[in-house]
């Protein structure tokens, strides 16, 4: 198996200095305090400001989004806030611009929003958030990503499984994971289908409650970093937890919230199990493409050991059994 290499990595140069220098670039004038946020992918902090609210700023891994990729974001925040939308949006500069640029990174700046992630065991929680979905796909179908991409089999299928197969995989797992591997991509390829492309709209992307601040009984949308092309149900399966009764009790709050103000997308409720053994496979996949970050390793040490592997395997026969399930149906 591979092993973590401590190289210097790009993010290694986001010293204090740097960050209160970044962002006191925009205008801001700091105090000087500065909190590191939960988050991987990218670095976020929240910095304090002289006189004001602390700031939430950004800075976008390297190399992973171009800078209209970047923007495509930004705008699909925008444009659902022009619609009045619970969105966090980044702070626009001097010069309206969104994406910044600081040395070598692009980064962004955000208002600190407070809130908690909403509990989906209550039902009422899931009647708003169907709502606020149903309105956000509302705006979201109306125009396509022109320079992000979609979530599709190729990308969060066939390309984690190679990755994790040629370089990460034990010699003494690589049969089973590859014939495994390989049923299931056959199996999600047939149950995804043509339709699946045609339905595609921009999404969210990462939907679930940690991207989600609930606050007054409203709930703010944030992080919209992993937008893409892909179909509505994408921003809703996550919300659907526990057992076949638990998932169709939950079901019916959010297609009553969401049928307020769209129809609700009933004959996607077939890509929920496929869209879920997608998210599996991208998942490690991205644990491994990110192994050479230092913060991977020290955050993520169970990963890239030969009881992960084992379970992983058994987790995606688990799922490859249960895309022969009956889909879920609302009841009569």
């Amino acid at each position: 198996m591979i092993q973590s290499k401590q190289n210097c990595h790009p993010f290694e140069v986001l010293t204090p200095e740097f960050i209160l220098d970044a962002v006191e670039s925009q205008g801001f004038i700091s105090d000087g305090r500065i909190f590191p946020l939960n988050s991987y992918e990218n670095r976020v902090y929240q910095v304090g400001i002289e006189e004001a609210d602390p700031v939430i700023v950004k800075f976008y891994r390297p190399d992973r989004w171009s800078a209209e990729q970047i923007q495509e974001e930004h705008d699909f925040t925008f444009e659902l806030e022009a619609h009045e939308l619970p969105v966090v949006t980044p702070i626009r500069g001097a010069q309206g611009a969104s994406v910044h640029q600081y040395q070598n990174f692009s980064f962004a700046i955000y208002p600190r929003k407070g809130g908690h992630a909403p509990e989906l065991d209550q039902l009422d929680h899931l009647l708003v958030l169907g709502r606020m979905l149903g309105r956000i796909h509302g705006v979201a179908s109306t125009e396509k990503f022109k320079s992000r991409p979609a979530i599709d089999l190729q990308s969060y299928g066939y390309d984690c499984v190679g990755l994790v197969a040629d370089a990460f995989i034990p010699a003494s797992l690589k049969s089973a994971y590859e014939t495994l591997t390989r049923d299931l991509l056959a199996a999600l390829a047939e149950q995804i289908g043509e339709d699946y492309h045609r339905s595609m709209i921009r999404s969210h992307g990462d939907c679930h409650i940690g991207n989600m601040l609930w606050r007054d009984e409203q709930v703010h949308f944030v992080d919209f970093d992993d937008a893409r092309m892909a179909p509505a149900i994408q921003d809703l399966w996550m919300l659907l937890s526990g057992d076949r009764h638990q998932r169709i009790k939950q079901l019916v709050e959010i297609v009553e919230g969401y049928n307020e103000f769209n129809d609700f997308p009933l004959l996607q409720l077939k890509w929920v199990e496929p869209l879920r053994a997608l998210r599996m496979l991208h998942y490690c996949a991205w644990l491994a493409r990110r192994w050479q970050d230092p913060a991977f390793p020290r955050n993520f040490p169970w990963f890239n050991t030969e009881k992960y592997w084992g379970e992983h395997i058994l987790e995606l026969r688990e799922q490859l059994a249960i895309l022969d399930e009956p889909v879920l149906e609302l009841p009569l």
